[in-house]
């Protein structure tokens, strides 16, 4: 079994991530699998748009903390999650073609960073968003400590990441983080009809137009990526983290 998968209608190819019974939430196999389902469709010279999407009620919900053991068991495990969890953002925004997200029930975490990876977001009525990372001592990644307040602006992305207080699609619309909100019955469909719309453009303009934006932000979104690696491992090490991970766990 894949924990993601590849569906291709012309032009079109649609990543799922495929964990449902954890609510797609990010393990070490999901990962790899993701990892290896964008580099597939990022390779195939006829797609030209990539819808990327969750399986069962939720889009992703952040970190598997049932794994956090073994993701903490040593300072080579830390790098390792890390480093692939970054290693999707970089597929999803350094590979020229252009990302439409179909994103429902939670975003929650790393979920949240990969809305935020794409290039347009169709989210459902019943979506929610939030950053949970400080509450559990931990730090957030994907680029966003660049993405974000170039987005919305210091102190309103701020918020999203002391707070931690859950959004809404209607007010992540309102911030301009996702572009579409429809009703959960037409997510997928209104993502598609989005990305064949794209694919019907020049194929030439449309990957130098991302690649372009991309370039720009490349540099500064390297640095930042080191820099959340570095401060992500660091958290992860803590006791503290450890701890609040266990109170979370205890409380469900």
């Amino acid at each position: 079994m894949s924990y993601a998968t590849v569906e291709k209608s012309g032009a079109v190819s649609t990543v799922t991530l495929n964990r449902p019974e954890r609510l797609n939430a990010i393990s070490g196999d999901l990962l790899d699998d993701l990892h290896g389902a964008l580099v597939q469709v990022n390779a195939d010279e006829d797609c030209k748009v990539i819808v990327f999407t969750g399986a069962g009620r939720a889009f992703c919900a952040g970190d598997d903390l049932k794994e956090f053991a073994r993701q903490t068991e040593s300072d080579a495990s830390i790098r390792s999650h890390i480093e692939r969890i970054q290693t999707i953002t970089r597929d999803l925004m350094f590979n020229g073609k252009p990302v439409v997200g179909a994103v429902h029930g939670f975003a929650v975490g790393g979920g949240f960073e990969w809305l935020l990876n794409c290039d347009l977001v169709v989210a459902s009525e019943e979506l929610v968003c939030f950053f949970p990372e400080m509450e559990w001592g931990q730090f957030v990644t994907g680029g966003v400590t660049q993405l974000l307040p170039q987005s919305i602006g210091h102190q309103r992305a701020m918020e999203l990441w002391l707070l931690g207080e859950r959004q809404t699609a209607d007010q992540l619309h309102a911030l301009g983080l996702v572009n579409r909100v429809v009703k959960r019955e037409d997510l997928l469909g209104t993502a598609r009809e989005l990305a064949s719309r794209i694919a019907g453009r020049s194929s030439f303009s449309v990957s130098r137009l991302k690649r372009l934006l991309t370039q720009e932000l490349s540099g500064d979104l390297g640095r930042s990526l080191e820099l959340e690696q570095q401060a992500t491992i660091a958290a992860f090490a803590t006791p503290d983290a450890a701890r609040r991970v266990q109170t979370f766990l205890k409380r469900k």
